[in-house]
């Protein structure tokens, strides 16, 4: 259990002021991570992936839109780099296309889920009573509806652009668990010493719960919505293999691998590339989820 932000923040100054100089926790934290080689590892697989997403793009000489059609289901070559699909389209650059949309709709769905998972279950542990009791509520009830026939009976609604609403949609169905755990670690938070002594001061139930409670629980946070962005990732591509998910004209990885799997036994091109892209990047952020859970806690690791 990692101590308190203002017990940290009295430690080091008691040794500052021996003298000694003491680093900041962020920089122990990076220490560890780096020092880890699954951190290493990953960092360095999830940089590569956001290298070649949204570089790669602009040394092509194709569009994700362009149509060769000289060129049908062509193998790899020097003028097209993963060959061509059925249309003409170069693969390379439907690929990166899908990779730009998995990732974006993986982090930003992972960042809304995991603020609200924060902030529910930060207000349901602190007040308790009838605001816990409503939004338990809420949470259960979410937690039992058919995620995915809701999504898939919404999916109309996503085409035209209107991708940011399957993002909102997705976030909406992946931070229940993760409230619950907040909610459990804010009723033994709110009873610290510096939580009281701030209620004793006259802070507001708000300010406390986004400026002391909220922080403390940073380590759970990061580490959840760093594993919530393979499950975001997974889940859109699952959706759009059945296309439930990214409509056309757009494209992402779970619209080219269903496409792809057409194709699969006699171009093998058209899938492989998506697919082995998807298993690369959930590797790389389940490796980084596991070495920054380590480096914020050092006693999981011993533990396991």
């Amino acid at each position: 259990m990692t101590l308190p932000e203002e017990q940290l923040t009295e430690q080091r100054s008691a040794v500052a002021e021996a003298g000694v100089r003491v680093p900041s926790r962020g920089r122990v934290v990076a220490g560890r991570f780096f020092g880890s080689g699954w951190g290493r590892a990953g960092f360095a697989l999830l940089a590569a992936v956001f290298l070649l997403a949204f570089a790669g793009p602009l040394v092509s000489p194709w569009s994700y839109t362009d149509k060769d059609f000289t060129a049908f289901m062509a193998p790899p070559s020097a003028a097209h780099w993963f060959g061509t699909l059925q249309t003409g389209a170069d693969v390379f650059a439907v690929t990166m296309r899908g990779m730009q949309k998995s990732l974006v709709v993986g982090l930003l769905a992972a960042l809304v889920s995991t603020a609200l998972a924060a902030v529910i279950g930060a207000f349901a542990g602190y007040f308790l009573g009838w605001t816990d009791r409503m939004l338990t509520w809420v949470t259960d009830l979410l937690l039992v509806l058919p995620a995915f026939l809701i999504l898939a009976v919404m999916s109309p609604m996503f085409a035209g652009g209107q991708w940011p609403l399957f993002v909102f949609m997705l976030a909406l169905f992946l931070w229940m668990v993760t409230s619950k755990v907040v909610r459990g670690m804010t009723v033994s938070l709110k009873e610290r010493e510096f939580i009281l002594a701030a209620r004793f001061m006259g802070v507001s139930p708000t300010r406390i719960i986004f400026r002391h409670v909220i922080p403390n629980l940073s380590s759970l946070l990061v580490v959840d919505a760093t594993l919530n962005v393979s499950a975001a990732i997974l889940t859109e591509t699952s959706l759009s293999y059945f296309g439930f998910g990214i409509q056309p004209p757009d494209v992402s990885l779970g619209t080219l691998i269903a496409d792809g799997a057409k194709t699969a036994s006699y171009a093998p091109w058209t899938f492989w590339f998506a697919a082995g892209l998807l298993i690369v990047t959930v590797l790389a952020v389940n490796m980084i989820g596991d070495a920054l859970r380590d480096a914020l806690d050092p006693g999981s690791r011993r533990s396991r």
